[in-house]
């Protein structure tokens, strides 16, 4: 039945092939027509070019740019529900902000977000799958398992399945198909929220168009790689609408022993409505809705290697991993009011519901043992390793295979209230919000027992439906905020306070009543409140420099997973900064120091542990480092100048440590913890570096990327061997030429130098990240 199933997969790739080509021819005909159709008056105004030749044109571009008659109002509601707002916006944060624009995101054409976060400073990324499907991100020193432990938003909503019951889902928005990206720290602590230790990351989708347009953009790639992305759009007097597909499928880059494809397929589809008053109407009103769809299968592992099998051939995959694949299905609906009642006043309210199903049926052990412990110590575990490769046959039910199943639901409504005073002296931009919110994980697992048989895998018994786990996690918030953006003189204030009520709940129905009855019913629940105060300072040397800083409350709350008492996971946070901004050069310095009074553990299959979502109390920790930024264009200011030589690079220093001893049974933790010991999964320092040559319908980029070693448990001084993820440098290189009005070819080579690195080595043995990947491809502008 398995084997069914992949040929069907087989046959549905290549009928995906097949549409993402129709489809992009057909949007190109369209385009065609349009031009024809459409008199020399720049109705249908030019795109903006991903090749901009100034640093102040990239900036202006880099802006939200949903029509010029409503630009101010477009700006005012990306300030109140995205986290930065545009790249202008950035400037002006007391705190660090990054904002990476559409010109950004198509230099390389990046699809993978750990690439994408490269550039920016103060981010945690550690790499799984090669791709970028399965995010581990964390800004400066906290976990990043599953992107956890930071405000995950699309379009300024949240957007993890169960961001308060179960935020290490399985779940991310498709990076390949968003317009831009934002990146804030510190000063994100009191609107965004429940996760305020570290910052907040917003991926903004496409906007509508000010007038009929939209891009085909088609490319083809090693592994058997296809990509497709298309949208076209148009506004027109009191409607606006955008329809987009995202498609990517590729056959993989590991080599599976006994043969198949360890690769994905992905398909994405969004629609977006507008509806809105006259734009000189006395009170404007604007609704729009955002419907979307993501489904994702792939033949995925957790498995990776021992060293020595590593050392010999990076990308092999093991016999046993020969079932393991995921299944995901995303739905996301959003209902967005705008209204302005006075020209001081506005009112931005998004109603929201995002529906997720994941199952991830993976190897879990060989003959009961975890398949951590055998890889970890391949001599004491050599018959269980000869299975997990498939050297010998071995006896029935010798592996346990999961199936991961889970269904995840969140919905809530969020509004901000926006009131600007200017005053003679003084002005005042002050914001008030609320969010209801709920949502839900309900997981039902059970293992299937497989033995291997001549170099393939075959079930033996069939498991009983919720005999792993068999329980319902649920959590209601109520979120207030209250800020205000107080400017004088030279001077910048922004005092703010946020207040969360968070009430959990863990229905147990136990192994042995998959029809819920109740019988053995356990139930756990929580209350939390939290104050999350915050301030921000800035002050403007001059017209080039600034200076800038905040102390503010870190805040994770705990989810209902826990068998034991646990506390919310609490730090202060302070930062200390400065930017220049002149002509093409930027830099920006900020130093940050955050104070945990308690850091929690969670107990996930990916880290290493059972699965079970536990918590734990870590004590409190030290988290300090830097973060640096430059950009200039060394070409110089020159309007006219033929040649651009765009530069940019970023710098982070992340150090950590525990401040108590405790014992616990936290996978990354060690058994015991030590004062003094550095927290795992965390690079000393990590490096991103950029050059471009840019001139009248050309470019090309080249990106360097160094990632310190990085300890996998809780230690001192030099780190083991066998708790040691290495150090790598890649390089990634990019090139575009324009064949003529709206045309462009372009080349894409990632990790050029060939390196074959590691990057997990949790839960199951090491694994690679991508090898060098070539990607061509061709993209029209209409």
């Amino acid at each position: 039945m398995k084997q069914d199933a992949r040929v069907s997969v087989h046959g549905k790739r290549s009928q995906q092939t097949l549409s993402v080509v129709l489809i992009g021819w057909l949007m190109i005909g369209t385009a065609v027509l349009a031009q024809e159709s459409t008199s020399g008056d720049g109705s249908i105004p030019q795109p903006p070019s991903s090749m901009a030749t100034d640093a102040n044109e990239q900036r202006e571009v880099a802006d939200p740019e949903p029509g010029d008659e409503n630009r101010e109002t477009q700006e005012i509601i990306y300030d109140r529900v995205m986290v930065v707002g545009s790249s202008t916006s950035a400037d002006r944060v007391p705190g660090s902000a990054h904002f990476l624009s559409k010109m950004d995101l198509e230099k390389y054409h990046y699809s993978d977000i750990h690439r994408i976060l490269r550039q920016v400073p103060g981010v945690n990324i550690q790499e799984e799958d090669g791709f970028g499907l399965r995010p581990n991100i964390g800004m400066r020193g906290t976990g990043v398992e599953r992107s956890s432990k930071i405000t995950l938003l699309e379009d300024g909503v949240l957007i993890a399945p169960a961001p308060y019951a179960a935020p290490s889902a399985y779940y991310f928005p498709t990076a390949g198909r968003m317009e831009s990206v934002e990146v804030r720290k510190g000063s994100a602590a009191i609107k965004q929220g429940p996760f305020t230790n570290g910052g907040a990351l917003n991926l903004i989708s496409t906007a509508i168009p000010s007038a009929f347009g939209g891009t085909v953009n088609l490319s083809f790639g090693d592994h058997g790689t296809v990509k497709g992305h298309s949208h076209a759009g148009a506004s027109y007097d009191h409607f606006g609408f955008v329809v987009e597909t995202y498609q990517h499928q590729t056959d993989g880059f590991k080599d599976l022993d006994g043969g198949g494809d360890t690769g994905f397929e992905l398909e994405d589809y969004l629609v977006k409505l507008r509806f809105n008053t006259d734009h000189d109407a006395r009170i404007y009103q604007e609704v729009e809705v955002k419907f979307g769809r993501t489904d994702q299968e792939g033949s995925e592992t957790y498995l990776g290697l021992t060293r020595d099998d590593f050392d010999r051939s990076p990308y092999r995959r093991y016999v046993a991993s020969q079932e393991d694949r995921i299944d995901t299905e995303h739905e996301q609906v959003q209902l967005r009011y705008f209204v302005r009642p006075r020209d001081n006043v506005d009112l931005t309210t998004v109603v929201y519901r995002n529906d997720f199903f994941r199952n991830w049926f993976k190897n879990e052990s060989t003959l009961g043992i975890s398949n951590g412990r055998i890889l970890d110590d391949p001599l004491t575990y050599a018959t269980e390793l000869a299975f997990l490769r498939g050297d010998t046959n071995s006896p029935d039910d010798a592996f346990a295979l999961r199936n991961n199943r889970r269904d995840y639901y969140s919905q809530g409504v969020q509004s901000v209230l926006g009131w600007r005073v200017e005053g003679k002296r003084v002005s005042h931009g002050l914001e008030v919000g609320v969010r209801i919110h709920e949502d839900e994980e309900d997981r039902i697992q059970e293992e299937d027992l497989y033995a291997v048989r001549d170099g393939r895998l075959v079930l033996t018994t069939i498991g009983l439906s919720g005999s792993q786990a068999n329980r319902i996690g649920s959590a209601e918030a109520v979120a207030i905020f209250v800020q205000d953006q107080i400017t004088f003189g030279r001077w910048s204030l922004t005092p703010g306070v946020r207040f969360e009520h968070i009430e959990t709940q863990r229905l147990d129905y136990g192994r042995n009543d998959p029809l819920r009855s109740g019988a053995n019913l356990s139930t756990r629940e929580n209350e939390i409140d939290a104050v999350i105060p915050g301030l921000g300072i800035s002050y403007e040397i001059s017209s080039d420099w600034s200076v800038f800083g905040g102390i503010h409350r870190g805040f994770s709350p705990p989810s209902p997973s826990s068998r034991e008492p646990v506390e919310e996971e609490r730090s202060l946070n302070y930062e200390l900064g400065t930017r220049y901004r002149q002509d093409s050069r930027e830099l920006e310095l900020v130093g940050f120091y955050n104070d945990y009074d308690n850091l929690l553990g969670a107990d996930t299959a990916s880290g290493g542990g059972t699965g079970s979502g536990d918590l734990f109390n870590g004590g409190a920790v030290e988290i300090q480092g830097l973060e640096a930024s430059f950009s200039a264009d060394l070409a110089g200011s020159d309007a006219n100048a033929r040649v651009r030589i765009p530069l940019r690079a970023t710098y982070t220093y992340t150090v950590g440590e525990f401040r108590s001893s405790f014992e616990t049974s936290f996978a990354d933790w060690s058994p015991e913890v030590t004062r003094g010991d550095e927290l795992p999964y965390i690079p000393e320092h990590q490096l991103f570096a950029e050059i471009g040559l840019t001139g009248r319908g050309w470019s090309t980029f080249l990106a360097a990327s160094y990632v310190d070693e990085i300890r996998t448990n809780a230690g001192q001084g030099v780190i083991p061997e066998n708790e040691r993820i290495d150090s790598h440098f890649t390089v990634d290189v990019s090139g575009e030429l324009e064949l003529f009005d709206r045309y462009r070819l372009y080349l894409q080579v990632r990790n050029l130098l060939d390196e074959a690195y590691v990057v997990a080595s949790r839960p199951y043995g090491l694994r690679p990240g991508l090898p060098r990947s070539a990607l061509l491809g061709f993209q029209v502008d209409f």
